[in-house]
C-alpha cells in the first residue's frame, strides 16, 4: 500500500490505560484526529494504582470528567510510620484547607471504574478512533510523520500514519523498544507482594484507622486504606521466598495473619512485583514520545505511579497542540517538544529520589541501623512527631520552558481557588478556560503589555475575581509578586513584582515561542 493512502492522524497513541486514555481525551477534546490502540480488550478488573492527587483531579476536571470520577475517590488517611519497637517515628498528613488546587490534595480511588469513565469519554469522541485487541508490530518515521503497522485479534493487519506517536504502552513498551529508547537504572530493585482485600465488618474492626508503614527490619510492609472496604498491603519478600508461591491464597493469608483471617474478608488481587526505579534515557525520538510506565517506573511508597503518567501526557498535550496548530513553528516548535522530556525526566528523577529516601526509611533490614534511624527521626522532631503534608514531597519543575529568573514560584503549580461567578461558586479553571494565563493580583498597578492574539493568553485580574477563600491572594503574598504567567498545564512559567519585570518576562516568553 502506498504510504500516502494510509489513514492519517494528528496523533497515534499506543496503550489505552489511564495515561493513554487521558492523552486521547485531552487531544480529542481539542478536535485533533487521534488514533488509539491497545492489545487488551477490556479494562483490567482489579486495582493496580490506588492513589490520585489534586493535580490529577484538576486534569480530570479539564477533561470534563471530575464529577463522574469523584464518586470513586476518597481522601487519603494519614500515614503513620512505626519503628522497630512499634513506636511512632513519622507521620504524613494532608495540608490544611483551604486546599490550593480546589480538591483534597491526596486521595485513594478505585481504578477499574475510573478507567472505564476515561475510556468511555474517548470512545464517544467522533474524531478519535479506538481499536482494541490490537498489537503494534512496526513503527517507522520520516520527516513528515510515522507509520504504524498493527495486527488485530482476527488476524488482519493494517497500517496507518500519524504526525506524532505517543507510547503509553506500559513497562514493557513496544513503542520504546521500536524507537530504540533505553532505560536508565536509578538503583532500586526489590521483590514485594501486593495484596488487595475487600474486608468485611469483622475485618475492618481489626484494622488500623490510618494507613501504616511498618518499618520493621524482619519484614517491612505497608497498609493502605482504600475506598470503602478496600485495604491494600505491600509486603516485602525475603530472599528465600518464591514470588509465585506467595500469590497462592493459602500463602497470602499466612502473610496477612498478623491482621486478618480468611473469615475477615476476600482476596481481590494478589500479585508479586519487583519494585524498580527506572527512567527513559530519552523521552522523544523524532516524532515518537514515551509516557507513563513506558517512560519511568518508581517504587510505590507515595502512590505516584499513575499520577506521574498523567503528568506526562498533560505536559505533552498542550505542546503537541501548539505545534499541530502551528502557533509555534520552526526551531521554537522543536525546542518546545524537546522541553517535554527535559521537564518530565528531571521531575521524575527528583521525585524518584525522594520516594527512594522514603523507601530507605521503610525498608531498612539491619536492626542496629533501623534503631539508629528511629532515634534520628525522633531526635529531629524533638521527641514529638510532627505532621508532614504529603504534597510537600512533590518537587516543582526545575528545567525546560520556564523563565530564566529562578524565583521560588517558578515551576510550581498555580492555585485553583473557588470564585463566585454569575451567582454560582466555581473553580478558577472552569471560569478561565484553557490556554496560557496572565494573572494579575489586586495590587498590580502597571498596565498590561499588548499580547498577540495568536498566543491565546487570557488575562485574569484577581482584583475582579471574587475569591471565596483568598487562596490566590495568599499565593501572591507568599511569593512576593504581583503578576504570574501560567502555562496551559497550570505550571508557573514565571512571576513579576512590577510592570517592568512583567514586560521583561513576556519578552522572554515571546522569544521562546515566536
Amino acid at each position: 500500500m502506498n504510504a500516502s493512502t494510509h489513514p492519517l492522524y494528528d496523533v497515534a497513541i499506543v496503550g489505552f490505560g489511564p495515561s493513554g486514555a487521558v492523552a486521547a481525551g485531552l487531544l480529542g477534546n481539542q478536535g485533533f484526529k487521534v488514533y488509539v490502540c491497545d492489545r487488551q480488550h477490556d479494562v483490567y478488573d482489579k486495582p493496580r494504582a490506588i492513589a490520585v492527587d489534586h493535580e490529577i483531579m484538576r486534569v480530570f476536571q479539564q477533561l470534563g470528567l471530575v464529577d463522574s470520577i469523584s464518586r470513586y475517590v476518597e481522601p487519603f488517611t494519614p500515614s503513620e510510620y512505626f519503628g522497630v519497637d512499634g513506636q511512632l517515628i513519622k507521620r504524613l498528613t494532608m495540608v490544611e484547607p483551604p486546599y490550593p488546587l480546589g480538591y483534597t490534595p491526596s486521595n485513594v480511588f478505585t481504578q477499574p471504574p475510573v478507567e472505564r469513565i476515561l475510556r468511555d469519554h474517548v470512545q464517544q469522541l467522533p474524531n478519535v478512533r479506538v481499536e482494541l485487541d490490537t498489537t503494534l508490530l512496526g513503527l517507522e518515521q520520516d520527516a513528515s510523520g510515522a507509520r504504524l503497522d498493527v495486527a488485530h485479534a482476527n488476524g488482519s493487519r493494517a497500517s496507518l500514519r500519524a504526525k506524532y506517536v505517543i507510547g503509553c504502552d506500559g513497562a514493557s513498551s513496544t513503542v520504546r523498544e521500536l524507537a530504540g529508547i533505553e532505560l536508565e537504572d536509578l538503583e532500586f530493585d526489590e521483590p514485594w507482594l501486593v495484596v488487595d482485600v475487600l474486608a468485611n465488618e469483622r475485618g475492618l474492626a481489626k484494622l488500623p484507622r490510618t494507613s501504616v508503614q511498618y518499618c520493621e527490619p524482619d519484614r517491612p510492609c505497608t497498609l493502605v486504606i482504600g475506598p470503602g472496604n478496600h485495604r491494600r498491603w505491600e509486603i516485602s519478600l525475603k530472599p528465600d521466598e518464591d514470588p509465585r508461591t506467595v500469590t497462592q491464597p493459602e500463602a497470602t493469608w499466612k502473610l496477612l495473619s498478623r491482621w486478618l483471617t480468611p473469615e475477615d474478608g476476600e482476596l481481590w488481587r494478589q500479585a508479586s512485583y519487583r519494585f524498580h526505579a527506572l527512567v527513559a534515557r530519552d523521552w522523544r525520538h523524532g516524532r515518537v514520545f514515551v509516557a507513563g510506565d513506558a517512560a519511568h517506573q518508581q517504587p510505590p511508597f507515595l502512590g505516584q505511579g499513575m499520577c506521574q503518567g498523567i503528568r506526562d501526557v498533560a505536559n505533552l498535550n498542550w505542546k503537541l497542540a501548539a505545534v499541530l496548530r502551528r502557533t509555534v513553528t520552526g526551531a521554537q516548535a522543536d525546542a518546545l517538544l524537546d522541553s517535554y522530556g527535559i521537564e518530565r525526566k528531571q521531575h521524575v528523577r527528583s521525585l524518584t529520589g525522594r520516594i527512594k529516601a522514603i523507601g530507605a526509611v521503610i525498608c531498612e533490614r539491619d536492626e542496629a541501623r533501623a534503631r539508629a534511624r528511629d532515634a534520628r527521626l525522633l531526635d529531629e522532631c524533638g521527641g514529638t512527631v510532627r505532621d508532614m503534608p504529603r504534597q510537600e514531597v512533590i518537587p516543582p519543575l526545575e528545567q525546560g520552558l520556564l523563565a530564566r529568573a529562578g524565583t521560588p514560584a517558578r515551576g510550581t503549580l498555580f492555585p485553583q481557588p473557588w470564585i463566585r461567578q454569575a451567582g454560582a461558586t466555581v473553580r478558577l479553571d472552569h471560569a478561565a478556560g484553557d490556554g496560557w494565563w496572565l494573572v494579575l493580583d489586586a495590587r498590580h498597578a502597571g498596565t498590561v503589555p499588548p499580547l498577540p492574539p495568536a498566543w491565546g493568553m487570557t488575562t485574569l485580574d484577581l482584583g475582579a475575581l471574587a475569591e471565596t477563600e483568598g487562596v490566590c491572594q495568599a499565593w501572591f503574598e507568599r511569593y512576593r509578586c504581583t503578576a504570574a504567567v501560567v502555562r496551559p498545564d497550570r505550571y508557573v512559567y514565571g512571576v513579576a513584582a512590577d510592570a517592568r519585570e512583567l514586560d521583561a518576562l513576556l519578552d522572554e516568553l515571546r522569544s521562546a515561542l515566536h
